[in-house]
């Protein structure tokens, strides 16, 4: 039995992979794998192990694209203002 459980969670890793564990590529990735993540975690099916491995993943998104957001709102809060800066990015 100790070798069906320790298959569960190399299934579930490479689902996980598709779209690379780490900083996303871009913040439309970053959207579109918390969204995933939100639609699995809704189901209500996964193990607590999993559950508690994508709640971190969607936390780490989450913070990845309000950095993002706010990157992109300082930028345009200067173009607003009519002068342009050097912008840092995030």
């Amino acid at each position: 039995m100790a070798r069906s459980t320790s298959a569960a969670p190399k299934t579930a890793s490479p689902e996980r992979s598709d779209l690379g564990p780490g900083e996303p590529a871009s913040y439309e990735q970053a959207l579109a794998e918390l969204d995933r993540l939100v639609g699995q975690m809704e189901q209500g099916e996964l193990p607590l192990d999993r559950l508690l491995d994508d709640y971190r993943r969607g936390a780490e998104l989450l913070a990845y694209c309000r950095g993002k957001l706010e990157a992109v709102e300082a930028q345009v809060k200067v173009l607003e203002e009519g002068r342009l800066k050097p912008w840092t990015g995030a």
